[in-house]
């Protein structure tokens, strides 16, 4: 394989943004930061692919609803790809791993929604499937569990990530060229 990269974004929907009872932790800076890594990938017309959470019709993230939709602030260029997926996993069931295929890409760099469940499980998948894989870990982030506040989550998915699933970057050190 080659060291072509993506920049893989997440499940970055309005929804994660609109719980009345919960509130994304650091949301608008990891908004912030996923809009910074979006604008130096464009700049260097690195791959940009984003996966879309595709739920149930009756739940915020049933398709078409307008909590489903990627947040506006990091909106897909008609060039970029949009994966659907129902799972935590990007790669289960979806036509991830075929799209980086097509594109000879080998290296990710992975950002997004929620550290716990689809960011942990995205890593693990694109390792498992030999991929090099970056977590920028101030671009992704969760929610309060009843068990840990989100910041200990995140720290915790960070800690046990690096350095065996992804390499650890922050937002600064990443760089496309």
């Amino acid at each position: 394989m080659n060291n072509k990269t993506a920049l893989l974004i997440v499940d970055v929907q309005v929804a994660m943004f609109s719980y009345e009872d919960a509130t994304l932790y650091n949301g608008e800076k990891v908004l912030d930061n996923i809009y910074k890594l979006l604008q130096r990938a464009r700049s260097t017309n690195t791959a940009v692919i984003f996966i879309q959470h595709t739920g149930k019709d009756d739940d915020e993230f049933g398709k078409g609803k307008s909590t489903w939709k990627i947040h506006p602030r990091v909106e897909p260029l008609e060039t970029e790809t949009i994966v659907e997926k129902k799972t935590w996993d990007s790669f289960y069931k979806t036509v991830l791993n075929d799209v980086l295929q097509e594109q000879e890409i080998s290296k990710l760099v992975i950002t997004g929604m929620q550290t716990e469940f689809c960011i942990d499980t995205t890593c693990r998948s694109a390792f498992s499937m030999k991929y090099k894989n970056i977590l920028a870990q101030d671009a992704h982030s969760t929610f309060d569990s009843k068990v840990l506040d989100a910041s200990q989550i995140i720290q915790h998915h960070n800690n046990i990530l690096g350095g065996r699933f992804v390499e650890l970057k922050t937002t600064e050190e990443i760089d496309f060229r």
